[in-house]
């Protein structure tokens, strides 16, 4: 465990001359398996790793059958052992071996096996295992797992004249004869493992559903709303500071969706006047069905997306609803990477950017423009690198989607940030900021301000390896826009992706 005595280590050292034996190989050996599990013991906590494989999940067998089926997966127990499980394993389990009513665990332990067993009919004294295999083992017993030595995946009260197992009805309160997953460890680490992409959806809905549960809560004193808005203020907090992931995502949604449920129940005793409504009808139907694949104990992507989408509809409705008071509110999301037609087109456009542009009908007037690896316009716009880890210059003859082939020079970083000035600009109007880059980078978000004021995310998802052209835009809200001339900032937030600039172009829609 973590509050073990810390061992010192001493690494074997070969030099010339020195006749090794199996004693120091099986020491340089231990010393590697030592210190690994020393850093497992110390910097994560022992339990499942829900998102790798199938994350030991156990299931019942669906066929009436008195045996658990337990998906592959990896663990981590208290002295830091890795458990890995590479195939599914069904287990059976046998009433007549325990005394009933009684509470029965599975667990997954590590255990080390003597494998390729080997003698030398030259030497019969020069025999033994070449490998020690490192294996999962799972076991069911009564007494309650020691975590120092076994990781639980799940406790079943087994009733006398059990006939089979089942998935619980309610994951929080399973019965008897019911599979009960609430005690199984989870183990830690730092960071999210969240896309981008899922990331950015997240905060757009945040951004609608504050937004409408305030005028819930603020306007109309619905106090159960109360309840529901503070939860999504919490949850975009834990977003932005990186620090959820898809399992607790999951669970959190499971949090937020029993406190509107709460508010519906109010709704539904005590505020007739909306409940009758067909569109508060459609916010409690998409509720209801995202409740029920949360109760099916789902845990994965799918499930995720689900999740977003429906609660994304669920605002819809509640701002039909009140459209004539919500309307003046409508949510400014961070607008990082424009999908409509117009934005569409600038990505991919191969020609010249013009002074005025006209592209879908939409019409631009350019602003400003940074030329990179060109000294004088780099120094006029105080274009400046810093705290990278790794920046380089690039010259690049690359192809646009419409086969069109373009040569320039720019500049790439990783970690850091980029800053620079642009001038021209007009207050309160948008500025579109558009970036030719190398799309084989893609998959990169970077966090964007203006005047020392965050005012969104640049999301790039996916990459081409045969157009590698890419025209990435981003619009700085007119909000932000405040003087003539404006300062930006772009902080990368992906780890380990290098950003590259080649030319930027600035412009006002005319």
């Amino acid at each position: 465990m973590a509050d073990q005595k810390l061992a010192g280590f001493k690494r074997i050292n070969f030099f010339r001359g020195f006749m090794t034996t199996e004693q120091d190989w099986n020491d340089a050996e231990r010393y590697h398996i030592e210190k690994r599990k020393l850093h497992n013991r110390l910097h994560h906590a022992p339990g499942v790793v829900l998102h790798h494989a199938g994350g030991m999940r156990v299931s019942a067998r669906g066929k009436g059958e008195l045996a658990v089926e337990i998906a592959s997966g990896y663990a981590v127990d208290g002295q830091g052992n890795d458990i890995l499980l590479p195939d599914a394993d069904i287990r059976a389990i046998n009433p007549t071996d325990f005394k009933l009513p009684n509470t029965i665990y599975v667990v997954a332990k590590y255990i080390e096996e003597f494998t390729d067993f080997i003698a030398y009919k030259e030497n019969l004294e020069f025999k033994g295992h070449r490998r020690i295999a490192e294996r999962c083992r799972i076991d069911v017993d009564v007494v309650e797992p020691d975590i120092s030595k076994e990781v639980e995946l799940c406790r079943i009260y087994l009733e006398p004249g059990v006939r089979r197992i089942t998935e619980p009805k309610d994951p929080d309160n399973p019965k008897a004869n019911e599979i009960d997953r609430r005690y199984v460890p989870l183990a830690g680490y730092v960071g999210s493992n969240l896309m981008p992409a899922t990331v950015r959806d997240v905060i757009d809905l945040l951004a609608l559903a504050k937004i409408t549960y305030s005028y819930l809560f603020h306007d109309l004193r619905i106090l159960t709303s109360s309840d529901v808005l503070h939860s999504l203020v919490t949850l975009e907090m834990l977003v932005r500071s990186n620090q959820i992931d898809m399992r607790s995502l999951i669970q959190i949604f499971g949090v937020l969706m029993s406190l509107q449920w709460n508010m519906i129940q109010d709704i539904d005793a005590n505020y007739p006047q909306f409940a009758a409504r067909k569109e508060f009808g459609a916010y409690k139907k998409n509720i209801e069905i995202i409740r029920g694949m949360n109760n099916d104990g789902l845990n994965n992507l799918d499930y995720l997306v689900n999740c977003v989408g429906y609660q994304r509809k669920s605002c819809e409705a509640l701002q039909d609803l009140f459209a004539h008071k919500l309307a003046a509110a409508a949510p400014k999301t961070d607008v990082g990477a424009p999908t409509d037609k117009v934005f569409d087109a600038i990505k991919v456009r191969s020609k010249n950017f013009t002074k005025t542009l006209t592209v879908e009908g939409s019409k631009f007037k350019m602003i400003d423009m940074i030329d990179l690896i060109d000294d004088a316009n780099e120094s006029a716009h105080k274009f400046n690198i810093e705290q990278a880890r790794d920046k380089y210059r690039t010259r690049q003859k690359l192809k646009y989607p419409d086969g069109v082939t373009v040569e320039d020079v720019g500049i790439a970083y990783e970690g850091g940030y980029a800053e620079w000035e642009i001038t021209g600009v007009t207050p309160r109007k948008d500025v579109i900021m558009v970036t030719r880059m190398d799309y084989v980078h893609g998959d990169f978000e970077t966090e964007m301000y203006v005047n020392g004021k965050k005012v969104g995310n640049s999301v790039c998802p996916g990459n081409d390896r045969r157009f590698r052209w890419r025209n990435w835009p981003f619009v700085i809200p007119g909000e932000y826009v405040t003087e003539p001339t404006l300062h930006i900032k772009q902080v990368p937030i992906t780890a380990g992706r290098d950003v590259n600039l080649f030319k930027v172009w600035f412009y006002h829609p005319a």
